[in-house]
């Protein structure tokens, strides 16, 4: 049997709740502090940080040789970054790919993957130094510019930011997944910044919308054009959250006989090139690209898609317009400016407070370095000042150097030199001692005493330091400027010139013939080709056919039934014609009381004339009758026990109405208000029955109707004077030969 455990040794109680919520806090903090995101000063997380420390210990200049991969990991990871070699080396590699940063602070040798997604060879192949653009951000360190703070084992010591003479963290972006929050910053010009900056120190009250004169957008080392309106840009950039979209660049190559193809030469940021065409070929293999051919990738080291279109027929602009809709041929790319204001508290920045900060910091670098600078001067003057005496005394001194038991102490009694001075004396070499020395000396003071001058004129004068933080800005600007290869603007700007959903869908859909049955009792289907004779087809037992017509795969067809409603039906998405269709009431949310009353192809243009059995209508555009859902469109209303019962086109400027009680009434169209929706007028009087059937005409062409036999009787509007009236009245019964079905006939949509 164990003893059991008193005092300092027994366990402590704790509650799991306290103990996980302590634990799973101090895990979350690590996480934001020390791994996702970036510091606002310097752009850097703090494995990028110790990367180019690390470089810039082992001296791995830009001009300077090459260094293995693995001796920059070794050194980061024993001496400042205890986490995997992998993670450091994943870091390593993106930071010199070009087009993953804007501007490389690796220069990589051997291979550091491409835009494929293939990845980078082991780092015992590869090999790495810095650009100039890593030495810039590295400026300063020997000179006070930053806090060093001691490495995770205590053995050394690290930067806890970089200078960062270049302003990095909208130049170069980041992204990182951190705990309950992300950051998100797309790269942009360099230039474009520092012109940015320099307004800002000039007009600190200035607003973002004045930042946008000179930063555009964001700007992609891949390219692209940017679509995205301005104001969408405008609040991204003031509230640091929103979202850039981004289209690939192409352009239309023609070929022999009128053929033609697309030459994509640029695709958005962070798009793996191989994963794109492979997304395109699936769409392709499934027929959801039916304007496209084929994809070829012919790219080198440059980006070259090219697109085949199904034939030469084919809208580019169309075409490419269904690639932006179902491929990452458009990209959104979004913007969460999450950053460590101060290295310290995450939030959410806006471009002017990005900018305003990293413009502090460099003020700070500028002040910091200012007085270490002096430092030195101060120090050397005083050395310079102790040579001086030295030389106007210098029989003296070699007299005290040779003879004196402490030659310190007695120089400085005899002179009155300070320790610092008497130490330098006595170390000066014998060479010096030449008459020439002194001139030098002399010159080296004055020219020291300039420049302590000019310093502590700096350090007291806020308007010479931000004057001066504003010069070296334009110096960055103007090393990484437009007409440089690196700083020219890669990412472009367009309009979106997004086209209808509805046009891209229809125009992938395949053209081909259809003939469209339709039941009396609602069941629908889709016979391949124009087919003619149509009586031969099989119903359902009880049922038959209601009516048939020919159509295309890419028509919409519109259904109206006798509750007044519209239904948008697609002719490519009806069931085949092997056996007896489907219910439309299953294709569309159709009441189980109403019934179909005709059912006709859209044609965009047309009017229609819709009336109900009491012969109250109007005229609707059939543009306005489409409807987008399941649950279709009421145009036409009624009440019970009223229902719809005539859908005729209004192409003509008169009407001719016939009701069952066979009377017949000609009046101008024009009488009949248009309208999107409504009970509609009275087009006819009775005093028992309703509405049998109604007619628009042209005047000058007259009135035609077709007779039990399939004969066309046709009268002018001279001949129907005697029906000529004003909408709503009864009418008189029609001339001889008029059919006794009282329908006109050859009226079908």
């Amino acid at each position: 049997m164990g003893k059991e455990l008193t005092g300092d040794d027994a366990p402590e109680q704790i509650e799991l709740k306290d103990a996980l919520e302590e634990r799973y806090l101090s895990y979350a903090l690590t996480t934001i502090m020390h791994r996702a995101l970036p510091d606002v000063r310097d752009g850097l997380k703090p494995v990028h940080r110790r990367i180019l420390y690390g470089m810039r210990l082992l001296k791995l200049d830009p001009g300077a040789g090459f260094k293995k991969c693995a001796r920059v990991v070794g050194d980061v990871m024993g001496k400042y970054h205890p986490h995997g070699d992998a993670a450091i080396y994943d870091a390593l590699v993106r930071l010199a790919q070009d087009f993953s940063v804007r501007y490389p602070m690796v220069d990589g040798q051997g291979n550091f993957g491409n835009i494929d997604g293939d990845s980078a060879a082991a780092m015992r192949y590869t090999e790495a130094r810095m650009t100039d653009v890593a030495k810039r951000v590295l400026d300063g360190l020997d000179d006070d510019a930053v806090d060093f703070r001691e490495t995770y084992d205590g053995l050394d010591k690290e930067p806890v930011v970089l200078p960062g003479n270049f302003p990095n963290l909208l130049a170069n972006g980041s992204t990182g997944i951190a705990v309950g929050m992300a950051t998100s910053i797309p790269p942009h010009n360099v230039h474009e910044l520092c012109e940015s900056s320099r307004y800002l120190i000039d007009k600190p009250e200035a607003e973002t919308e004045e930042l946008l004169q000179f930063v555009k957008g964001p700007d992609f080392p891949t390219g692209g054009t940017i679509v995205s309106d301005n104001g969408s840009i405008l609040e991204a950039y003031k509230t640091g959250r929103g979202s850039f979209r981004v289209r690939a660049k192409w352009h239309k190559e023609e070929g022999s006989r009128g053929t033609y193809q697309v030459v994509v030469t640029e695709i958005p940021y962070l798009v793996q090139k191989s994963r794109l065409i492979e997304k395109i070929a699936e769409l392709l293999t499934a027929r959801k690209l039916p304007l496209l051919e084929d994809i070829r990738d012919e790219s080198a080291e440059d980006v070259r898609l090219v697109l085949v279109p199904r034939s030469k027929n084919v809208d580019p602009e169309l075409l490419m317009a269904s690639l932006f809709k179902l491929t990452d041929l458009e990209n959104r790319f979004s913007l969460n400016m999450n950053v460590l204001s101060q290295g310290i508290v995450p939030k959410v920045m806006g471009l002017k407070a990005v900018l305003q900060e990293w413009l502090e910091h460099q003020k700070e670098v500028l002040v910091r370095r200012s007085n270490y600078r002096l430092g030195q001067i101060n120090h050397r003057l005083e050395v310079l000042d102790g040579y001086l005496i030295a030389f106007l005394n210098l029989d003296e001194v070699i007299r005290i150097i040779r003879e004196a038991d402490d030659a310190k102490v007695e120089l400085i009694r005899a002179f009155g030199l300070t320790d610092v001075q008497a130490e330098a004396v006595l170390n000066m070499r014998l060479r010096s001692l030449r008459k020439l020395e002194e001139m030098e000396i002399r010159k080296e003071h004055d020219k020291l005493s300039k420049e302590r001058d000019s310093l502590i004129a700096l350090l007291g004068s806020e308007k010479k330091l931000w004057n001066r933080v504003s010069k070296l800005v334009g110096e960055i600007g103007k090393a990484y400027g437009p007409e440089t290869e690196l700083g020219k603007r890669r990412t472009d700007f367009g309009s979106a010139n997004d086209r209808d959903l509805e046009d891209i869908q229809q125009a992938m859909i395949e053209k081909e013939p259809i003939t469209v049955v339709l039941s009396e009792k609602g069941w629908i289907r889709a016979l391949k080709g124009h087919v003619q004779d149509v009586s031969t087809l099989s119903f359902k037992q009880g049922d038959k056919l209601k009516l048939s017509f020919h159509a295309e795969t890419t028509d919409k067809l519109l259904a109206f039934t006798t509750g007044g409603k519209f239904f948008t039906l697609g002719a490519d998405k009806l069931p085949g014609g092997r056996g007896h269709g489907e219910p439309v009431r299953l294709m569309v949310d159709m009441d189980e009381s109403q019934d179909i009353l005709s059912l006709f192809v859209h044609k965009p243009s047309r009017r229609l004339l819709v009336a109900t059995d009491e012969a109250r209508g109007f005229v609707v555009k059939e543009d306005d009758v489409i409807a987008n859902t399941r649950k279709g469109k009421q145009v036409l209303n009624v009440t019970a026990p009223s229902e719809a019962k005539l859908c005729v086109p209004a192409e003509g400027d008169h009407l001719a109405v016939i009701g069952m009680n066979r009377k017949l009434l000609v009046f101008p169209l024009s009488q009949i208000a248009e309208m999107t929706r409504g009970r509609g007028v009275r087009l006819q009087r009775y005093r028992d029955g309703g509405i049998s059937d109604a007619k628009a005409f042209h005047g000058g062409e007259g009135l035609t109707w077709l007779d039990s036999s399939g004969r066309t009787f046709s009268r002018t509007l001279e001949e129907l004077q005697d029906w000529y009236g004003d909408r709503g009245q009864a009418g008189r019964l029609p001339p001889n030969g008029f059919p006794r079905s009282n329908k006109f006939g050859g009226n079908e949509l």
